[in-house]
């Protein structure tokens, strides 16, 4: 029941994250750390202190990666190709998801993300290297998505 309700805040809270990113373009700290204190909560509630401790471990590791790799990125491009918000978020998403969970919401963020692009395109946008759009509102999709498979179908 209660990791029921920690998932219906969840989503509420991607909710509100997909729509300040798409707007404002960015992902506010506060939103991580809700998506980040919740993902603990559930942690402890499910899996005991411990669990919790593991669980806030991978995601500090989560978000150093990325954070290198958005390093590496800026290195080799000049240009940023992840916001500092969407290392932050996916650090706290790996909270919830943990890192065997984390290719699941690279690949559904990154589907979306792609077809959206695609109907862009085919509605008459003009796209090219130099086009960018907010990448949290796909990532928080990643996120329920994982999430969900995680709490409601365990065996995958």
């Amino acid at each position: 029941m209660i990791g029921a309700l920690l998932f219906g805040l969840l989503c509420l809270l991607s909710a509100v994250l997909g729509w300040i990113d798409s707007r404002q373009g960015i992902i506010p700290d506060w939103l991580n750390l809700m998506i980040a204190g919740l993902g603990l909560a559930k942690a402890v509630t499910v899996g005991g202190p411990l669990a919790g401790l593991e669980a806030g471990c991978e995601g500090a590791a989560v978000g150093a990666t990325f954070w290198l790799l958005r390093r590496l990125y800026f290195a080799l491009r000049k240009i940023q190709g992840l916001g500092l918000g969407d290392v932050k978020f996916l650090a706290a998403a790996s909270i919830w998801v943990g890192i065997a969970g984390l290719p699941m919401l690279l690949l559904v963020a990154a589907l979306t993300a792609l077809s959206c692009a695609g109907v862009m395109q085919l509605a008459g946008a003009r796209l090219n290297a130099q086009s960018s759009m907010s990448f949290g509102p796909f990532l928080a999709i990643g996120l329920l998505f994982a999430a969900g498979i995680q709490q409601y179908w365990p065996c995958c």
